[in-house]
């Protein structure tokens, strides 16, 4: 567009620039910053030029009295736009869902930056610890606890599980957010710092590969934690214990125990061990003396919801489908636990340590 006779642009295009130039009036669920013009008959009214004045009542004002209390004319605060088109003009406001805005906002960043906090526990259940932050309870899963205060139990009792989580009510512990969803109003912790220095350094001096003495300092449902030097120890998962099939860590292992291990993955200052590793892998022995369609022998060790598990020799072991019998029932009925019964392999892949089997008995 060409400007007017006089040099001038056209009114339009100034009057088009100065909206370009406009602030954005504010909109619900924004967070914005006015001073404290008035408090009045349980009101508490807010300066937000150019855009009028914002005014928090009714219940936003009850929610926030205990703010508004310390709160005095010609103060900065934040609030949260909840309404704009009240009938008497006014902004309506909300202290409390702004102060909530801004701790969400602070949680999402510490879980960017890894920052740690000293946070004294609160409560404890059979899952783990319950935590405050700034106001919010959040959880910290008994997994996520650091090795010297997870609840080692014996026999995996829940309730002398919680006995033991209960015994760090009221201790401070440094704990880092891991998750925050402000929707759920839910907040993860963990004790497993990733910069732990001086674990860090520990486990800077072992290299994958390695195998090492440890000492068993407790047993778990999901496998073995041993000590391999003072303030560092690895974890024995339980499919890394045995070729076998291995229900409970605790029929091979008691604490105190001494056993050679080999260093499978260190990451993030966790150490991954294995036994099984340092043992003869059997089914790379099987592959020279099984094929699919030979008759053998196995005996039934193990029941699931696919079917039965038949073990023909030392760490290896074979599934029967429940499908070849019609049903779990009729599954069972044909195949007891801890006896032995003729199969055939109908599948057999070494590589992947893979054996299917078909009942070649009589069914019942």
């Amino acid at each position: 567009m060409e400007n007017g006779a006089d040099g001038q642009a056209p009114v339009s295009s100034v009057m088009q620039g100065m909206l370009e130039q406009a602030p954005t009036p504010p909109q619900p669920g924004d967070i914005i910053e006015g001073k404290v013009l008035a408090l009045d008959r349980a009101r508490l009214y807010i300066d937000l030029p150019p855009f009028g004045t914002g005014v928090i009542y009714g219940r936003e004002y009850l929610n926030a009295r205990e703010v508004i209390k310390r709160t005095n004319v010609g103060d900065i605060v934040a609030a949260k736009v909840l309404a704009t088109d009240t009938k008497d003009g006014y902004i309506e406001l909300s202290l409390k869902e702004a102060r909530q805005a801004i701790i969400w906002a602070e949680a999402e960043e510490a879980v960017k930056q890894k920052a740690q906090f000293e946070l004294t526990v609160k409560e404890a259940n059979k899952g783990g610890l319950i935590l405050d932050w700034q106001g919010i309870g959040g959880f910290l899963p008994a997994s996520q606890l650091k090795a010297e205060h997870y609840p080692r139990v014996m026999d995996g009792d829940k309730d002398k599980i919680l006995d033991e989580l209960r015994k760090l009510v009221g201790t401070r512990l440094a704990v880092s957010i891991i998750s925050a969803a402000p929707k759920e109003g839910k907040l993860i912790f963990s004790e497993k710092g990733a910069d732990d220095k001086e674990k860090k350094e520990l486990v800077a001096s072992y290299q994958v590969g390695d195998v090492v003495m440890g000492e068993v300092t407790g047993m778990v449902d999901f496998g073995v934690f041993l000590k391999l030097e003072e303030g560092l120890e690895g974890l024995v998962h339980i499919s890394e214990i045995d070729w076998g099939l291995v229900d409970d860590p605790r029929h091979f292992f008691k604490v105190g125990d001494r056993v050679k291990v080999k260093i499978i993955d260190i990451k993030d200052g966790k150490v991954s061990l294995s036994v099984k590793q340092l043992k003869d892998n059997p089914w790379q022995t099987a592959s020279g003396k099984y094929n699919k369609g030979d008759r053998v022998e196995g005996v039934v060790i193990k029941f699931n919801k696919h079917g039965a598990l038949a073990s023909i020799e030392e760490g290896i072991a074979g599934l029967v489908h429940v499908s070849e019998f019609g049903s779990e029932e009729k599954l069972r009925q044909n195949l007891e636990l801890g006896k032995r019964y003729p199969f055939t392999i109908s599948l057999f892949d070494p590589k992947e340590m893979r054996m299917a089997l078909a009942f070649a008995g009589s069914k019942q």
